[in-house]
């Protein structure tokens, strides 16, 4: 059934709505999976004990979470569940978290007919249109008037907007209009996606956008502190805050090394494993990758990396890595399996928001080889918990990775230091920095919601 345009064409402004209106779809799925539901079956994100250990701590006299009965959160996805990524993954879990901890949440997202895991609360389907070149993804666009209705019934005292798509652009607009202060998390980073596609031309006007959008803002939740110092050049310090990324230590532990599964690869025990770990897409830097094997093997040690994830460019990243192993799409304790039975992970990535293989990698017990950019830099301390490299160095990672291949002691040493330090980003308490921030956004906001 088709949906009206809105009558108000406020939101028809940003340049990107401009750019895609007359391509006007309208979703009609309605996908609910009950608000609050704890069992595990209910959602494939359910892996801390956010309600028990509330309990348990309220039972023994330690302070309990920030409450949150009161809060009503709208929240705006790219594409909530249409795949598995690092973003959507830290989504799904804020709404398990926020539910669990006693607040109404509804989820505005793009969906697709074979969505990637099934959604954490209530998902409502928006108008959307495929990205050319990588229709795995989707495009919100403006809100219809009965979205609109829908969210103003609902009521929400926070608006939290995750993508900067026409579909976030509207959900600030209407934030505006009904006096509801306005959140956005910074997931990606697309200016730096251009280059690998050809687009370094528009990168100016990409950064001219994402500064608007992020100053329609009440507050701008950056991934790392490198990338919040970044938005304060152009915002106010009070106008950003941190909320980082967790992990999940029951899938990512080194217990989870499985040396019968190695052997099943091919992989002999005393032989290290590099790991490329994440979607195969140009932007995570596959053709990087592949020249670092190269110089490795060129210097005479044989290597046959072990390569996890799936996407667009994998039938490219086969051609340039040439022998190796490719597992495809791993969840749970299959993809915790894998990735413990490497050894260095190896991410030459220079675009990423924050970083959470490297983070997983750490976990798992591996030695993690990472590009020097911000993100690398908020996780690992150079040298002791993992190694930093010139991002535009072949040589310097692939002399980095011999050495590390012929000395095993000194990759058990900084393993163990990175176990240590991943230990230290449990979910729960990365979570409470949301509704941290949430309570501070609202008791400050010029126009505040009666709850």
């Amino acid at each position: 059934m088709a949906a009206k345009a809105d009558g108000n064409l406020t939101d028809l402004c940003s340049p990107l709505a401009c750019a895609l209106s007359g391509h006007v779809r309208l979703a009609s799925v309605k996908a609910r999976t009950g608000a609050g539901m704890r069992d595990e079956e209910c959602s494939p994100l359910s892996s801390y004990p956010c309600q028990s250990e509330w309990l348990s701590r309220t039972s023994t006299g330690q302070s309990p979470r920030v409450r949150v009965g009161a809060r009503r959160v709208a929240l705006f996805s790219g594409n909530y569940n249409c795949v598995r990524d690092g973003a959507n993954n830290a989504l799904n879990r804020l709404c398990e978290h926020l539910q669990w901890c006693g607040a109404s949440v509804r989820v505005y997202s793009p969906t697709n007919r074979t969505p990637a895991f099934a959604p954490a609360g209530e998902l409502i389907s928006v108008r959307s249109v495929h990205i050319p070149g990588r229709s795995e993804y989707r495009f919100g666009l403006p809100l219809s008037r009965t979205l609109r209705a829908d969210i103003v019934t609902f009521a929400p005292n926070i608006i939290h907007v995750s993508a900067p798509d026409a579909l976030g652009w509207s959900a600030q607009t209407l934030g505006r209009q009904q006096g509801v202060p306005v959140v956005a998390s910074l997931h990606t980073r697309f200016e730096t996606y251009l280059t690998y596609y050809g687009l370094n031309f528009a990168r100016r006007w990409v950064e001219y956008y994402l500064r608007s959008f992020y100053s329609r803002c009440d507050l701008v939740l950056a991934p790392t502190p490198p990338l919040a110092d970044e938005l304060r050049r152009f915002l106010p310090e009070e106008q950003v805050a941190v909320w980082s990324r967790g992990v999940d230590e029951s899938t990512f532990s080194p217990s989870r090394r499985d040396m019968c599964w190695r052997r099943g690869l091919g992989y002999s025990d005393d032989e290290p494993i590099i790991l490329f770990f994440g979607r195969l897409v140009r932007e995570k830097g596959i053709a990087t990758f592949a020249k670092i094997v190269s110089l490795i093997r060129s210097a005479g040690l044989p290597v046959r990396p072990l390569v996890i994830g799936a996407g667009p460019s994998r039938a490219e990243m086969a051609r340039l890595v040439g022998d190796a192993v490719f597992t495809g799409h791993l969840e749970g304790h299959e993809l915790g399996r894998a990735v413990a039975c490497a050894d260095i992970l190896l991410n030459p990535s220079t675009t990423e928001a924050f970083g959470n293989v490297n983070l997983e990698g750490m976990a798992s017990g591996l030695v993690v080889v990472s590009a020097d950019v911000a993100s690398a830099r908020a996780l690992i301390e150079d040298s002791k918990t993992g190694f930093l490299v010139d991002p535009h160095s072949t040589q310097c990672f692939a002399s980095l990775l011999i050495r590390l291949m012929q000395n095993p002691s000194c990759r058990q040493h900084i393993a163990l230091a990175a176990v240590r330090a991943a230990a230290q980003r449990g979910w729960p308490t990365v979570l409470d920095q949301v509704l941290k921030a949430y309570d501070r956004t609202v008791s400050y906001h010029p126009h505040p919601v009666q709850c």
